[in-house]
């Protein structure tokens, strides 16, 4: 969901200047840097990111709410401020507030000031991290990701048949 300078210029001025924190925007190769204005002393903005390795020191993931980072920053134990743009986001954003790990804005309510205070309030409120430790824990413990993989494996599992000509035929199991 790269390429909406928009909504990267809005995060680059909500975390605003160094407060003891680095942010690390993954603009994809849709953007270049210097389309997003000036650049906070505290940002390395980067087309694509060791996003596991950098979560596992993250105190906030801000993120489309896409299922693959959603899951890494749970499997982290990182709380979440999503800005979902379309396709399974808004439901992932909704499940992230209801469950306590995250909060959300919708792309036509985004402003500056409204990311500025949800990513103020995550990171004053232990609450968050606490829920996002917790379901780090549930995945961990359940090896959701594993189980998650296996049954997706599973379900796109081809298997060889023999019609009644003795042809071989592929026969995917959905």
């Amino acid at each position: 969901m790269n390429g909406l300078e928009d909504i990267y210029r809005m995060i680059l001025k909500a975390v605003g200047p160094p407060q003891n924190v680095q942010l690390v925007p993954s603009v994809g190769t849709n953007l270049n840097s210097a389309d997003l204005g000036p650049i906070p002393e505290n940002t390395i903005v980067v087309p694509s990111a060791p996003q596991v390795t950098l979560l596992k020191g993250a105190v906030l993931c801000i993120t489309h709410a896409g299922l693959n980072t959603t899951l890494e920053s749970l499997a982290a134990g990182v709380p979440m401020v999503t800005i979902p743009i379309g396709y399974e986001q808004p439901g992932v954003a909704a499940r992230i507030a209801y469950h306590g790990a995250g909060e959300f804005v919708e792309v036509d309510d985004l402003t500056v000031e409204r990311l500025f205070d949800l990513i103020q309030r995550e990171r004053k409120n232990p609450v968050y991290r606490e829920r996002a430790r917790y379901f780090q824990k549930v995945i961990a413990q359940t090896h959701g990701l594993d189980i998650a993989a296996s049954a997706i494996e599973q379900a796109f599992r081809i298997n060889l048949t023999v019609d009644s000509a003795g042809d071989h035929s592929e026969l995917v199991h959905v």
